[in-house]
């Protein structure tokens, strides 16, 4: 198993760890704050640590879920290519391109005059 299969069931767990926060969470104060004891003052944790809880959970897993999907690039495997840029390189800079000929038909020649056969003369 590569480590880039690694890193992607890393960011498929944490992205559902993520989806579960901020689905538990109600904005305006529900959610599972309120179902430990429905509303009461005194219950399992309190609210107000509830919500710190899930609060701080979600921004701990985006943040995990950014640090994991920026490190995962640096483990892709780019094919056998040591991952410098193509414009950098002094052989293609000095080289300058060959011109294209610039081909000519028949038929270019004869629309090339319209005005000698036009005239009548």
């Amino acid at each position: 198993m590569s480590t880039f299969t690694i890193f992607l069931a890393l960011i498929v767990i944490v992205a559902f760890l993520l989806i579960v926060v901020i689905m538990v969470q109600n904005p305006k104060g529900g959610g599972l704050s309120s179902s430990f004891g429905g509303g009461g003052t005194q219950q399992l944790g309190g609210v107000k640590k509830t919500t710190d809880f899930l609060d701080k959970s979600t921004w701990t897993l985006a943040t995990l879920l950014l640090v994991l999907i920026l490190a995962s690039n640096l483990t892709i495997n780019r094919g056998g290519q040591n991952g410098d840029s193509k414009a950098l390189d002094e052989d293609a800079a000095t080289t300058a391109p060959a011109p294209l000929p610039n081909p000519t038909t028949t038929d270019d020649a004869a629309t090339a005059t319209p005005d000698a056969d036009a005239t009548g003369e």
